[in-house]
């Protein structure tokens, strides 16, 4: 009569909490067992997983996550990992849709696509993208012009404004050439928005000695390595608060400027963060640099 009792209690119980009860008899039967070595293992797995993911903002996916927990030595396969996410229910956010920022409908020169969609440069300051974005705040709009090289997806300079005037896109562009200092003939590519056809935006590169390459009418593609940055960018971070001041959401994108520069993972350059990535190919110029000396000798 008692034990009827107690199951009774038990069935109510699991039924508030919104489990089995078979499940329920289960974890008894664990806490009254010693924990596995494999148990250990795989409760040590989901505690770096969930670690990696949130330490990320909530931006890796498995492979990323499983390059990370390799590079720790916990061997383990990427399915693994992904079963294990599902489980834990970490997922990333979906990508927002493409939105047009620039206006291209105005009378301006435009000039040709050099680029041509050829976005693996051999090397740093070669390629140079760009683009406007917006960001909706409860005091009205912020838009954000960012500069990237190609190679490393690197975001080299930016500028923050609550006008997109053919000013944003030039202070960004003179940061950016200041920084860098880019040799002759490099490709500055952009769509073909007013700003970027701006006769003193032209100029600016003309006296930097650019080659440019503006992008298709309406077509995101010929710009996908920025647009992948805008995307990951909204997704990833700001699409997470609603911003009630211009000012929060500025803190917010510097925030993640930083992380994306400094700590986010690229599939695209062998699970290397931009910073990561430029700093190998100069290490590598050094060493081609010092062997070269040593053989001549």
């Amino acid at each position: 009569m008692e034990a009827h009792k107690n199951e009774h209690a038990v069935s109510k119980m699991c039924k508030v909490l919104g489990v089995s009860t078979s499940g329920y008899y289960v974890y008894l039967r664990r806490l009254r067992r010693e924990e596995t070595e494999r148990e250990k293992m795989n409760r040590y797995i989901d505690e770096r997983i969930k670690f990696h993911f949130h330490d990320n903002l909530g931006t890796y996916g498995a492979p990323r996550i499983h390059r990370k927990l390799i590079k720790e030595k916990i061997i383990v396969s990427n399915k693994k990992v992904s079963n294990r996410m599902r489980d834990l229910e970490l997922r990333a956010t979906p990508l927002p849709k493409y939105c047009q920022t620039t206006d291209s409908d105005h009378d301006k020169e435009v000039r040709k696509n050099v680029l041509k969609r050829n976005f693996l440069p051999c090397a740093p300051n070669k390629v140079w993208g760009t683009d406007i974005t917006y960001i909706h705040t409860g005091e009205g709009f912020i838009y954000f012009n960012p500069i990237m090289d190609l190679y490393s997806r690197r975001i080299i300079s930016y500028a923050i404004d609550d006008s997109m005037d053919h000013t944003l896109p030039l202070r960004a562009l003179k940061t950016a050439i200041k920084l860098r200092q880019p040799g002759e003939g490099w490709i500055h590519h952009s769509d073909r928005g007013s700003q970027y056809c701006a006769n003193n935006y032209i100029e600016k590169l003309e006296e930097a000695k650019a080659t440019i390459s503006m992008s298709r009418k309406a077509n995101p593609y010929d710009n996908a390595c920025v647009e992948s940055f805008f995307a990951s960018m909204k997704k990833e971070y700001i699409y997470k608060f609603a911003f009630q001041t211009k000012a929060e959401a500025i803190a917010a994108v510097k925030f993640y400027i930083e992380f994306y520069n400094r700590k986010r993972m690229h599939s695209t350059l062998d699970y290397a963060t931009p910073i990561e990535y430029e700093e190998a190919y100069y290490e590598a110029q050094k060493e081609d640099a010092t062997a070269h000396i040593n053989t001549s000798a």
